[in-house]
């Protein structure tokens, strides 16, 4: 292992000596995961990068994405009330179990990490039920005979799929599932009914997300300011601000609020009458499993916003920020505008860039 560089991007925020303590900390396994969670978004906030810290410590990018993301969980429990027994149970165990809780509120974060205690979840399964209690959160109303606890929103979900099965092995599967998890009485009852009855319900297809991908050079453009017509003073060409291009999707900034990212001229952004560009993890979509997060443009018309059952659409969540969902049937709350292409960026050979941490709490 080495030391890690000087910090010379942001000297006022973290002294080299304290930067050192930490790498021991972790190089040496030191404390808990939750602990090296919090020591490395200090590292990474003060403007070292994840490779950097891998080198120094032995902790790949990924595995640091996990355990800052997994003690930001980690506090909700602490804020929120979850159990002693569960708190010490996680402090030992169960980074990759919270870091599947982190597109839930902090409220919820805590009540679904206690209910992965008690059932003692795996991976997979804490990622079904984070989804699933996601899903349930957007409902104004509650549906019938289910509460708004995690249990009952998984028993809900089951209990919806159930419906739409006529294979007896997979209901049955599902209404198990639903009577583990059900927290009140009238949730285990509207689960029960399935025994006795065996109506079908259709099952629509979930679409398919509209991505993309830029593939050559060329259909990355280059922006560049303009200063204006001749005739120009020397003083307009001095008030140009220096444009600043970001990789992977040279995103253009300059002095100012505004920014600016190149797009190819595909015809469904052509024919968007308000289009506006949101930077994203693909971790943060709808039904999309990946092993680790990359960037990806979500490019939003604004004015779409009448639902139909084969698009995704922008939401604001129960948290108040943004997010994205398909809704099998109209919603009742607001659409704020319809996504129309998902860029993926262009395929280099150093792909080191996403293994940044893209899920971090400020």
């Amino acid at each position: 292992m080495t030391d890690l560089p000087p910090n010379t991007q942001n000297p006022e925020n973290a002294t080299n000596d304290v930067a050192q303590e930490l790498l021991v900390k972790l190089r040496q396994k030191q404390g808990n995961w939750v602990e090296w969670g919090v020591a490395i978004a200090y590292l990474q906030k003060a403007g070292y990068k994840p490779q950097d810290i891998f080198e120094a410590t032995g902790f790949e990018p990924i595995q640091q994405n996990q355990v800052i993301v997994g003690s930001q969980v980690y506090n909700s429990l602490e804020k929120f009330g979850a159990s002693e027994a569960a708190r010490s149970h996680y402090t030992a165990r169960g980074s990759d179990v919270l870091y599947e809780l982190r597109s839930l509120t902090h409220e919820d974060r805590a009540t679904t990490a206690e209910l992965a205690f008690i059932h003692k979840l795996d991976l997979e399964e804490a990622r079904d039920v984070a989804k699933a209690i996601k899903d349930y959160s957007y409902f104004p109303v509650l549906p019938e005979g289910f509460s708004a606890h995690p249990g009952d929103a998984i028993a809900y979900q089951t209990w919806k799929l159930a419906r739409q099965y006529s294979d007896l092995q997979e209901r049955s599967r599902l209404i198990a599932k639903g009577l583990r998890f059900a927290h009140t009485q009238t949730a285990r009852q509207k689960i029960e009914e399935l025994l006795i009855d065996f109506t079908v319900t259709q099952k629509r297809p979930v679409p398919t997300l509209p991505f993309y991908r830029l593939e050559s050079e060329e259909e990355l453009p280059r922006i560049l300011p303009v200063v204006g017509k001749l005739p120009l003073k020397p003083e307009d060409l001095k008030a140009v601000p220096i444009v600043t291009q970001l990789e992977p999707f040279r995103l253009v900034k300059f002095t100012g609020e505004q920014a600016w990212v190149p797009l190819p001229g595909w015809q469904v952004l052509l024919a968007a009458e308000d289009p506006v560009v949101i930077i994203a993890s693909n971790d943060r979509l709808p039904n999309q499993i990946h092993n680790q997060p990359m960037p990806v443009l979500v490019v939003v018309d604004r004015a779409q916003r009448e639902w139909d059952v084969s698009s995704y659409f922008v939401i604001e969540n129960t948290a108040g920020e943004l997010d994205f969902q398909w809704f099998e049937t109209a919603p009742e709350i607001p659409l704020l505008g319809k996504i129309i292409v998902i860029v993926r960026p262009k395929k280099i050979l150093d792909e080191d860039f996403t293994k940044d941490a893209w899920q971090i709490d400020e």
